[in-house]
């Protein structure tokens, strides 16, 4: 799409004038994301694994429910040491998700129903299979040698050998690997079969950018790009390096997303993301998804209030939208637990309001909307059963389970792997995600939780989704374009906020609360005309004070 003019606009809100600067429009601004995990999602030939066929045979239920880029977590060919995350050919697909013909029929199938298709690219290291990494660590003379970080060891005073410094790698151990063919070692911020390449070199860069035009060229839409922290990441070149791939990215009007953990401030990202950069589109920021993070990391016990949840948002939301960038606005990935388990709650009462409210919440923020599969059911936590029989015993037996109890919850709430249990389908043995036992135990819900039992229930979950999707696209101007602002900002029971676009106006009301509560309705909206566009009760209008239900949402066009 074309962009507005430069200049501003006055809204008049409460007898004062705001100047708002004129965002540009962009065809990836408009869209909404659906994200696949390849393993997870469809067995289509009886070996317990998602395949691409699987994907294909779905492409109904993904475009029914309203979105429009479908974004496939890595296919590559991987010898799997971290889930497809460590590519040993990216040129080619790996056997047990299926072949490139696969790749082309999904590609067709998606641009047939008018979606758009993206790809992991992850070019931050290779597997050590690639065919780079076997010549590199063949000889200090191959061409590829310097294709990869190698440093020689150090020494200490009793002649011991140590790796070049002190960093760890995100797996546990040093990041460094000794060769002893080589004498040296090579970098690995991940698991050791993950060497990282050298983007120092522009041989590195060049391949990166063949492999971009190479799918592409294919029909793919654009990326989604891994990326390391701030410690590894941030270098001097990082924007050259990226503007080198914005070039590639601009040429064929493809989207871009990358991700910048342990980066905080929007001054920083907005360097990335700018409009006027040409280097990315949108970063997933991880501070959200970090609020319940304890002392000493993800895994243990963390408290987090409402209202820090609302200076973390009204923090990127504003900043985006006087600085000309974009958000990616999610809370569920491949990396992350169930959102309404996490931030909500999957008690039988309240789950599937729960779920409807983050949808809310999330839907009609300012930013490119990102759903994980199974987030648009409501899939909530696996129920591990047999850790918890195990821990009731241990305690049964007498043992102080203080520090292990904690551990078990922050395990049960935020582990990862609670978003890689199978899709659920049907009601069906394995939730019709495959013939048979699939390479991932099915969250035991399945029979109650699943796409056949929503997709023609005008009351689920997933009929929600669709809503929101549909809201969306149809007052684009307010809740894609339309600037953003908290409502009772102090409030640490309700998350209100509104979406402003000219003389239009859209109130968004979440209640965090698993019980009924009060809430007094700002002054400006008590006898302001208006209609409720969406809600997850049976509300029909708002008064002076509502009683708000447990984990109720509405929305209000003024």
């Amino acid at each position: 799409m074309g962009c507005c003019a430069p200049g501003t606009l006055n809204i008049k809100r409460d007898h004062e004038i705001t100047e708002l600067p004129v965002v540009h429009r962009a065809w990836w601004k408009e869209s909404n994301v659906f994200q696949i995990y390849p393993a997870s999602f469809k067995d289509s030939n009886g070996d317990g694994i998602g395949d691409i066929p699987g994907i294909i045979s779905e492409l109904d239920y993904i475009a029914d429910l309203g979105v429009d880029i479908v974004w496939l977590s890595p296919c590559y060919k991987s010898p799997q040491v971290d889930m497809g995350y460590d590519i040993s050919d990216y040129k080619d697909i790996y056997e047990n998700y299926g072949t490139l013909d696969d790749i082309d029929e999904l590609i067709s199938g998606l641009h047939k129903r008018g979606l758009k298709f993206v790809m992991d690219l992850v070019v931050n290291h290779t597997s050590d299979e690639h065919a780079w990494f076997q010549s590199s660590i063949s000889s200090k003379e191959s061409p590829y040698r310097d294709w990869y970080i190698w440093k020689k060891p150090r020494y200490g005073a009793d002649g011991s050998r140590q790796p070049p410094n002190n960093w760890m790698s995100y797996f546990g151990g040093s990041a460094w690997e000794y060769d002893a063919n080589t004498d040296e070692y090579y970098l690995h911020l991940f698991a050791k079969g993950q060497p990282d390449l050298n983007w120092e070199n522009p041989k590195v860069r060049d391949a990166v950018h063949d492999i971009m035009r190479f799918w592409l060229d294919q029909g793919v839409d654009g990326f989604r790009m891994d990326w390391g922290d701030i410690y590894y990441a941030n270098g001097p070149r990082l924007h050259e390096f990226l503007q080198g791939l914005g070039k590639i990215l601009k040429e064929y009007n493809a989207f871009s997303v990358g991700e910048m953990p342990c980066v905080y401030d929007p001054a920083e990202i907005i360097k990335t993301v700018g409009f006027d950069r040409n280097e990315l589109n949108m970063i997933f920021q991880f501070e959200i998804v970090d609020l319940d993070s304890g002392p000493t990391g993800k895994y243990s016990p963390g408290s987090w209030q409402l209202t820090q949840l609302k200076k973390i948002v009204n923090k990127w939301e504003t900043f985006m939208d006087t600085n000309d960038g974009w958000n990616a606005i999610y809370l569920e990935n491949h990396d992350q637990a169930r959102s309404v388990s996490r931030f909500a709650s999957d008690a039988a009462e309240v789950r599937k309001v729960g779920a409807k409210m983050l949808a809310t919440f999330l839907g009609f923020q300012s930013g490119t909307i990102f759903v994980y599969q199974g987030q648009e059911l409501g899939l909530a936590n696996y129920q591990d059963i047999d850790s918890l029989n195990f821990y009731n015993d241990e305690a049964a037996a007498g043992a102080s389970k203080d520090i292990l109890d904690s551990i078990l919850v922050e395990l049960q709430k935020k582990a990862r792997d609670n978003a890689r249990t199978p899709m659920h389908w049907n009601a069906t043995q394995y939730a019709g995600f495959s013939s048979v036992k699939p390479w991932m135990d099915v969250n035991e819900d399945y029979k109650e939780w699943n796409a056949k039992s929503q997709v023609k229930d005008s009351a689920s979950v997933y009929s929600y989704w669709q809503s929101v999707f549909r809201l969306r696209r149809q007052f684009k101007d307010i809740f894609v374009y339309g600037q953003f602002a908290l409502v009772d900002a102090l409030n640490e029971s309700v998350f209100a906020y509104k979406r402003v676009y000219g003389s239009s106006e859209a109130l968004i009301v979440t209640s965090f609360k698993d019980t009924e509560i009060k809430w007094n309705v700002p002054t400006e909206y008590r006898s302001t005309p208006g209609k409720i566009l969406l809600t997850n009760y049976d509300r029909t209008d708002i008064a002076e004070e509502i009683v708000l239900q447990p984990f109720e949402a509405l929305v209000l066009l003024i």
